[in-house]
């Protein structure tokens, strides 16, 4: 049966402008791609209907999507997708699926001299058995760009068969996304820990540093929220196929005359007419990918916050390092100066008789016998490498114990 035929009426109250729409129809089918405003009801033949809408018009699809698939959305989980603070997060009914799925939100390229600020906004995503309502940002550029894709370029790819293999089309693109931002949020990372390295300069930038750390356990903490609520999806699908694949084992091979044949009733209790589909084995890979895409995500911002306090913690041992030195260096002038200042305290008492104080050359032998104390301490600590950069029980270097190599 052929794809629906467009309509230029928009659908809705208080529908926005016809150059920016509330939401946009897109019917996919075997032979191709359609976009529609009015929603055909009821759907015609094989395929199953997208639902773009956006954020700031909430709830403006609904009608549509009633139309469509004869079921109301639940007051909870429409003020769900309207929270924009909402964490990953997957939920079910009879019905449907519903699942969040936070964004990275990044207006404009990274700036290599400002700590890098990872913003996330959810994207709310309905799974109806022959429709997909997807509920993005505004300003989102990625789902407008695929959707323009399957309709410009339907014939020399792939239709996505089925509302969930579209939703994880769309899901492995945002996270791409994290993706991308890997390379300028390592490039940055490298070079604080340069910076907190170098001996000659100060490390000053603390501030930044401590916020870049905040925004990678923030990114681990979305990682892995995305991470559950695609897994429990996954899981229940699985739980689906299982039954299913149950039930059609203990059916009869051979038909018994006069048995009851069982088919599903077109509405009972508002549940749907088609049943949520079981999870297929090509779906199962593409999940399985994207769940190993996360893990990487994850994964990278772990061993970036590592690597950063890998490097505070170096920057600190190499500050105490230079310290103890420092404490060394007086040490050792200290230990040398004193018996030189107990000589001269000793010398300055006032007594009237004191050993060579009336003699001429009193002065000088006071005076060499204080050089050779203070030069025979420094032979003694520099033979004890006191003052050298290993400090002592540092071996010696081979060069220094065998004299210059040949040549």
């Amino acid at each position: 049966m052929a794809a629906p035929a467009l309509s230029a009426a928009a659908s809705g109250e208080g529908a926005a402008a016809p150059s920016v729409p509330p939401w946009e129809g897109l019917w996919i089918g075997p032979d191709g791609c359609a976009a529609f405003h009015d929603p055909p009801a009821p759907l015609p033949g094989p395929g199953y209907a997208w639902i773009d809408a956006r954020a700031d018009a909430p709830r403006q699809w609904l009608p549509a999507l009633e139309r469509i698939s004869g079921v109301q959305v639940l007051e909870e989980h429409l003020s769900d997708a309207e929270n924009a603070a909402h964490r990953s997060y997957f939920d079910s009914t009879r019905d449907y699926e519903m699942i969040v799925f936070r964004g990275l939100s990044l207006p404009e390229p990274p700036d290599p001299d400002r700590p890098i600020r990872i913003r996330t906004r959810p994207s709310v995503f309905f799974l109806f058995p022959r429709c997909l309502v997807s509920i993005r940002p505004p300003d989102g550029g990625e789902v407008p760009a695929l959707r323009r894709r399957l309709l410009d370029g339907a014939r020399h790819q792939r239709l996505p068969a089925r509302p969930d293999e579209l939703m994880l089309r769309i899901l492995s693109g945002m996270v791409d996304r994290y993706l991308e931002l890997r390379q300028p949020l390592t490039a940055q990372l490298d070079d604080w820990q340069r910076e907190l390295l170098d001996p000659r300069h100060a490390f000053r930038d603390w501030v930044a540093l401590l916020e870049a750390r905040r925004q990678l356990r923030n990114l681990e903490n979305l990682s892995e929220e995305q991470l559950d609520a695609l897994q429990e999806w996954r899981d229940e699908r699985l739980d689906r196929r299982d039954t299913e694949d149950r039930r059609a084992d203990s059916r009869p091979a051979v038909e018994t005359p006069g048995a009851p044949v069982h088919t599903p009733p077109d509405r009972v209790d508002g549940a749907a007419a088609w049943p949520l589909p079981p999870l297929t084995d090509v779906l199962e890979v593409r999940v399985n990918d994207l769940v190993e895409h996360i893990e990487r995500v994850r994964s990278h911002a772990r061993r970036l916050e590592d690597s950063v306090e890998t490097a505070v913690q170096l920057h600190f041992s190499a500050t105490a390092h230079r310290t103890n030195q420092i404490v060394r260096t007086l040490t050792v002038l200290t230990a040398i100066f004193m018996p030189l200042t107990l000589i001269i305290g000793i010398f300055g008492m006032n007594f009237e008789f004191l050993p060579g104080i009336h003699s001429p050359a009193g002065f000088w032998w006071t005076l060499g016998a204080m050089a050779a104390i203070a030069g025979a301490l420094l032979v003694f600590f520099r033979a004890r490498r006191y003052l050298e950069e290993g400090g002592p029980g540092t071996p010696l270097r081979r060069g220094r114990r065998r004299g210059r190599p040949a040549g």
